[in-house]
């Protein structure tokens, strides 16, 4: 089964990654230190990586992009409706 795309809630320290295949069925769930999150993106094979935008989502655009990932930035108007689902 291949990661497709992530779902990824920034946050101080602590972010939380959820991986889902094609058929949305979830393949990863993984806490990441800030220190992690280079790395962690960097071993994955390219996939489509959604953030809430917010003042440091673009920041961390840029890390995940430069390892080669799709990043789309979604508003928090979004992410509050799909949670509620």
């Amino acid at each position: 089964m291949k990661i497709t795309m992530i779902g990824l809630d920034i946050a101080k320290s602590v972010f939380q990654a959820h991986g889902t295949d094609a058929n949305g069925k979830c393949l990863l769930k993984r806490k990441l230190g800030r220190s992690e999150v280079a790395s962690f993106f960097g071993k994955l094979e390219r996939c489509q990586v959604v953030l809430e935008a917010c003042g440091t989502s673009h920041h961390w655009a840029r890390v995940i992009r430069d390892a080669g990932h799709d990043v789309k930035l979604i508003p928090r108007a979004i992410v509050s409706d799909s949670s509620v689902k």
